[in-house]
């Protein structure tokens, strides 16, 4: 019966581990100091204390740690002889990930709303879009991604694996490891009906929206009201374009298969790349964003000055 897995791509980067291991850990160092900023920002700034930046700072609150499950492991992996994962803790893995995944999917379509209110709607936004709302959506955001996934892997702690430990990708997913069950596992299709389905309609919530604010933006008369309109939802669609474009790829892939290359590739994307361009997205390319950061530096330096 196994007990543990072994990540089978590893083994092949042991010898140049070193060279993958350094910019990795750049990035991740980068993706928790980047995340981290933003959610200290908008806690201390007076002037971000609205809906959209509220649920910017959950967005990287999430970030923190839906990256926190697989690179750690990946780096652990690149450096050390041991390249395996225990039954329990790829299991624990699997779990966070999507449950984190599937409340930051929730989480951008709750964005989507509030920028659709906003543009669309803006007597009534104050109104609508109360810190009460934010919290109950941030709430029902965390409790939809951290119990659609348990049954799933609930079921999957009950399935004997006595064949090939190793696992084709860069951390525990739920195909990879599926099938290496040796049992009948017909029935996950019906979990993965519910997770397309899921988000499909995440999905759509966010198109729909965003399709209704470029109707809106277009017909303002002001041309300056126009690019002010486009500029607060610009990194908001470019960070859902990001998420759900490859999560589509990789999750709604139906009957379509690809090489472990292009599997390992896509799965990078959404587990590296995505969360490292999102701090640069909603700070770097943030202009309150970045005054509130220069603005909190100023304050602080003064704080230095006065304490000597």
């Amino acid at each position: 019966m196994v007990t543990e897995f072994l990540f089978s791509i590893f083994p092949h980067l042991h010898e140049g581990g070193l060279l993958f291991f350094v910019p990795l850990l750049i990035v991740y160092v980068f993706i928790i100091t980047g995340n981290l900023v933003i959610v200290i920002v908008v806690q201390l700034d007076t002037a971000l204390r609205t809906p959209m930046y509220f649920f910017i700072s959950v967005l990287s609150f999430l970030e923190i740690w839906y990256t926190t499950t697989t690179i750690p492991k990946m780096l652990s992996n690149l450096v050390s002889e041991q390249k395996t994962i225990s039954l329990a803790g790829c299991l624990m893995q699997m779990y966070f990930f999507h449950s984190l995944g599937i409340t930051e999917g929730c989480v951008l379509t709750a964005m989507a709303i509030d920028r659709y209110i906003a543009i669309c709607h803006p007597l009534r936004y104050p109104t609508i879009m109360t810190p009460r709302l934010c919290i109950q959506l941030t709430a029902g955001s965390c409790l939809c991604g951290f119990l659609l996934v348990l049954p799933e892997i609930a079921w999957m702690a009950t399935l004997p694996f006595c064949g090939s430990n190793q696992i084709h990708q860069i951390f525990c997913d739920f195909t990879p490891v599926l099938s290496l069950a040796c049992t009948d596992t017909s029935l996950v299709v019906i979990v993965d009906a519910i997770h397309a389905v899921e988000i499909l309609a995440s999905f759509l919530v966010i198109a729909l929206s965003y399709i209704r604010i470029i109707v809106v933006i277009l017909a303002m008369p002001s041309a300056e009201g126009r690019h002010k309109a486009f500029s607060t939802c610009a990194a908001h669609l470019a960070v859902f374009l990001l998420f759900f474009g490859s999560v589509a790829v990789m999750y709604l892939r139906f009957s379509a298969t690809y090489s472990v290359f292009w599997d390992t590739t896509i799965a990078a994307t959404f587990v590296i790349l995505a969360p490292f361009l999102n701090p640069i997205i909603y700070s770097l390319r943030n202009k309150d964003m970045k005054d509130a950061i220069r603005r909190l530096l100023c304050s602080q330096k003064k704080a230095d000055r006065a304490g000597r």
